[in-house]
């Protein structure tokens, strides 16, 4: 697999699109992923983001979409976020990217008032429409799990689930190495995502909340994870995604660190390409 990093690294700490992607570059990343919204840039930063990629031989290979208004209740807050996720999908296109990682919402109101199953419902036919789309213009969606408990995908069991009940072939799971940990699941139940998964996040955390850290700045022991990634043979990359670092003016320094402690875990688990 390749490796790869999350533009909203730099984004956190202020820094200019440009300048990202060319420290992600210069670092030694092989691809880049890249988090926006399609409603909020205008043809300028759309064209700069893929020009500059170009320019320094970087491919784009994922679009980070949360669209938690796919289950809501409300048939028009649903269509809205139909569109939008289908001109991320437009854009993932446009940027020859492969997927849109895709993030859906939570049940509401503690799972009361409105049936669970009715929101699973909503997300399931949202996503056959979506993957129809998505098939179309030749792309994959890459489901994220989250660890929340009201998530609804949070745990492996919920994503297979999900996956066989959307039962469309351009609908697949992203596989979070911390989101994993948070959520208590042991390394071999990545097992069932084998001819599910598309894509991998990489990162450490406390092990109690969501944190998004350089590998080695956490608790998790990442060894039988990516043994057990690297057996399912996926054919794409291992993006390193971080949240806000302590320091935003030693940015370059915190995303070098997860490379290199990432790109040494990769090696010796087989899944460097």
């Amino acid at each position: 697999m390749k490796l790869g990093l999350i533009n909203s690294a730099w984004a956190q700490a202020g820094r200019e699109t440009a300048w990202g992607i060319e420290q992600t570059k210069k670092l030694g990343f092989d691809t880049i992923d890249i988090f926006t919204d399609p409603l909020d840039i205008d043809v300028r930063e759309r064209q700069l983001i893929r020009r500059e990629c170009d320019r320094v031989g970087l491919p784009i290979v994922s679009l980070c979409c949360v669209a938690t208004g796919l289950i809501d209740f409300n048939p028009s807050v649903q269509r809205f976020h139909v569109d939008r996720v289908a001109q991320f999908l437009d854009l993932a296109y446009e940027f020859s990217a492969k997927n849109v990682l895709l993030v859906l919402g939570e049940y509401i109101w503690n799972r009361e008032v409105i049936r669970p199953e009715d929101q699973w419902g909503f997300a399931v036919e949202n996503c056959q429409r979506l993957g129809d789309y998505a098939a179309d213009l030749g792309l994959k969606i890459a489901l994220e799990l989250e660890p929340f408990p009201l998530s609804l995908l949070n745990n492996v069991d919920s994503m297979v689930r999900f996956i066989d009940d959307v039962d469309h072939e351009a609908v697949r799971a992203n596989i979070d190495v911390s989101h994993l940990v948070l959520a208590n699941v042991p390394a071999e139940e990545i097992r069932k995502l084998s001819g599910k998964a598309i894509h991998v996040h990489i990162s450490d955390c406390n092990g109690k909340v969501h944190g998004d850290l350089p590998p080695g700045r956490g608790v998790v022991k990442f060894d039988p994870y990516l043994q057990e990634i690297a057996k399912l043979g996926i054919e794409g990359s291992v993006s390193i995604e971080l949240e806000y670092s302590p320091e935003p003016d030693q940015i370059e320094a915190w995303v070098a660190e997860a490379f290199r402690e990432t790109q040494k875990l990769m090696q010796k688990n087989g899944l460097l390409t």
